[in-house]
Order: C-alpha cells, then sequence, then structure tokens
C-alpha cells in the first residue's frame, strides 16, 4: 500500500471510530399499554380514551375483545385508523382458543377453532405483529393433555399466521405453574411449543406471584419471552396490583435482561387498582419512564 493510501485509509478508520456506534444502540422502549386496563371505561367512549392514553405517553397497545371483525365494539378498521390517528400503534392483540364455549355465551367467531384466519386478517388491518391467546378457561386447563391439545392448536395456528407476517403467542397466568401430577403445565409449554412460531409473553406480576423467577427463566430459556406484561404487586397484599414502580417487583433488574430474554414489546396492566383504572394507567406510564431509562 502506498503511504497516501495508507494515510488516507488510515484517516477514514479512525473517523469511524469516532462516530457514535448507533447500530450497536438497543432501541428505545415503546410504552405499552394492555387496554384491558381500561376495560370499564373503553367501551363506552373508544375515541376518547384511546386519545386520554396518547395524552399519558403510551406509544404502544395491546387490544383485547376481539369478536367477529370487531374490537371494543368497533369494527377494526375504524380503531385501527383511530390508532393511527393519534400516533400510536398496536402490535398486538389478544385472543382466545374457542375450544371451551362460556354458560349463556355465544361462540366467538376468530378463534382457534373457529374462523382463526378471519381474525389473522383482521389483526393485519389493525398492525398487529403478534396474536396472543391471553386466558385458558379452567375447563379446558384440567389435565396435562389439555396443555398439549392448546399446544398442538398454537403450532398448527401459528403457520396461518405466519402467511400473514404475524407470530402467535401465548400469555401466562399464575395456573400454570400449578404442578399437574407432578408435571408443570408451563415446562410442558416451553417443550412442546415450536419457538421458531409460538413467542410467550410472559406475565411478570403473575410468574412473581407463582413463587417463579423471571430472570431464572430468561436464563434457561433465551429469547423465548418476546413480549410482557408489566404489572407490580402491592407490599402489603400481593394479591393485588399496584401502580407500577410503588410495589414489589424489580423491574429495573428484568429490563436490564431483555436481551437474553428476546424481548420486543411490553405493556402495562392492571387487573385491580388502587384508585381508578384511568389514574393508574396515567400514574404507570409516569412511573415506568425512571425504569426503562
Amino acid at each position: 500500500m502506498k503511504r497516501r493510501q495508507f494515510i488516507q485509509t488510515s484517516a477514514m478508520a479512525a473517523a469511524a471510530l469516532a462516530l457514535p456506534s448507533f447500530s450497536f444502540i438497543e432501541p428505545r422502549r415503546k410504552i405499552g399499554l394492555q387496554l384491558y386496563t381500561l376495560r370499564d371505561v373503553i367501551f363506552k367512549d373508544v375515541n376518547g380514551v384511546l386519545k386520554q392514553v396518547a395524552d399519558f405517553g403510551y406509544q404502544e397497545l395491546e387490544a383485547f375483545s376481539y369478536n367477529d371483525g370487531k374490537v371494543f365494539g368497533k369494527p377494526v378498521a375504524e380503531v385501527a385508523k383511530m390508532v393511527s390517528d393519534l400516533g400510536m400503534k398496536m402490535p398486538s392483540g389478544h385472543y382466545s382458543t374457542g375450544r371451551i364455549n362460556q354458560p349463556n355465551k355465544p361462540a366467538s367467531v376468530g378463534t382457534l377453532v373457529n374462523e382463526w384466519e378471519k381474525a389473522v386478517s383482521d389483526a393485519k388491518i389493525l398492525g398487529q405483529e403478534n396474536m396472543v391467546i391471553g386466558y385458558l378457561v379452567p375447563d379446558e386447563r384440567k389435565t396435562i393433555d389439555d396443555y398439549k391439545q392448546v399446544c398442538e392448536l398454537l403450532n398448527k395456528n401459528a403457520e396461518i399466521c405466519k402467511k400473514y407476517g404475524i407470530r402467535i403467542g401465548y400469555h401466562n397466568h399464575d395456573f400454570e405453574f400449578m404442578p399437574i401430577n407432578g408435571q408443570v403445565p408451563y415446562d410442558l409449554m416451553l417443550k412442546e411449543l415450536d419457538p421458531k412460531l409460538v413467542s410467550m409473553e410472559l406475565d411478570l406480576y403473575w410468574t412473581t406471584f407463582a413463587n417463579h423467577d423471571p430472570l431464572k427463566l430468561f436464563a434457561e430459556h433465551p429469547g423465548r419471552f418476546e413480549q410482557w406484561h408489566v404489572k407490580d404487586m402491592r407490599k402489603d397484599d400481593r394479591k393485588l396490583n399496584a401502580d407500577v414502580g410503588t410495589g414489589t417487583i424489580d423491574f429495573k433488574a428484568i429490563f436490564a435482561k431483555a436481551k437474553e430474554a428476546g424481548f420486543k414489546h411490553f405493556y402495562i396492566e392492571h387487573d385491580t387498582f388502587p384508585g381508578s383504572s384511568l389514574e393508574s394507567a396515567k400514574a404507570d406510564a409516569q412511573n415506568i419512564k425512571s425504569i426503562i431509562g
């Protein structure tokens, strides 16, 4: 190499080293909300509640209540426009298996066993990248075989999701950690569900409530937990939720292991509230900023 070429090459290398390594910086985490938190108000005024959510500082949403082309009782295209107009996105939604019809409740259209592809098509309209089975009713989780059947359904329907560029997932409560005949259902699910097709949405509260450590799960199953529910536990009663950052769960330690977990999105959620649902949603959005940096 000639001297001039060497000097030019060295100068370019030095300049490159001086530039910030933006490609290696973790993307800023967007604040998400599972809208089940606002189940007592959202059906009364969908657009008005979504506007308040945007004003609180939320950037991403997770839906629930889908049935036959509607979410929150509104056509999916209408809700998609509301979300977009408010500058937010809806990367995820909760769905059901549909295996067990609940008493006095008509079967939903758009479950794993009833016109799933319609739900997937509608999820695409909503901009969802993830379709999560959010809850198993008691009659579909009595035995280990029940859980195996759920896993089979998830793996099978994941292929339909894949055609639309969507990933199927599963959200836990505490009951998946309760042994049945010596077997822990959640361990079985991690084994039976195809990680190439199915992601796990880890509810940090319910996992902790069941006396399991999220950090241990991350270490044992790296990359499996792409979405999280961020829900805090009250100091005086672990059965109740605190506003995020005021309870007993160490979210800073958990977020520090986000890369190991395979983290992509999180959604704040409440099952119970210290005050009102909207007050908690507002406080959570403020508090989470100091946790995620």
